[in-house]
């Protein structure tokens, strides 16, 4: 008859040492090191992308309110926020500031995450074509741009 040799289950210590713990953790330390300015690169221009896409929905949003109202409709950068101009020429140099939702008192809203603006302005007319087109340009604070562009016909676009 053989004898199985069993190991006694209680003598023995569950988990990992010291050395094997400071290797896992100096590997992701590694890992994180290394893949750090690729990440912050990803969110930079996440960022100004994200800033991009809500000026095109603003200037959207005039275009809208020129078809609605039945009026022309002027978008332009003032610091770095935009406004409308309500009933504007079409040299954007008058008309009634438009005040409604998402704007403050004097009728600016801003691009969040302190997006810098530059470009334009556009008219909408009633039919939704730009009577003045333009490109207008999000800039990043902490680098990259995109510009946004209004075609003749009214389209807005993110490039």
């Amino acid at each position: 008859m053989v004898r199985h040799r069993t190991a006694d289950v209680r003598d023995r210590q569950a988990g990992f040492s010291l050395a094997e713990l400071i290797v896992v953790v100096a590997m992701i330390g590694l890992l994180a090191a290394l893949g750090l300015p690729q990440f912050m690169s990803y969110w930079r221009s996440s960022a100004t992308t994200a800033g991009a896409s809500e000026l095109a929905t603003a200037l959207s949003r005039a275009r809208q309110l020129a078809i609605t109202g039945n009026q022309n409709y002027c978008a332009e950068v003032l610091g770095a926020s935009l406004l409308y101009r309500q009933n504007s020429n079409a040299a954007c140099t008058a008309g009634t500031i438009w005040t409604g939702t998402g704007t403050d008192g004097a009728g600016l809203m801003a691009i969040s995450n302190n997006m810098q603006l530059s470009g334009g302005p556009v008219v909408f007319t009633s039919l939704g074509a730009a009577a003045l087109a333009g490109t207008f340009t999000v800039t990043n604070p902490n680098g990259g741009t995109r510009n946004v562009v209004v075609a003749a016909s009214g389209r807005v676009s993110v490039q």
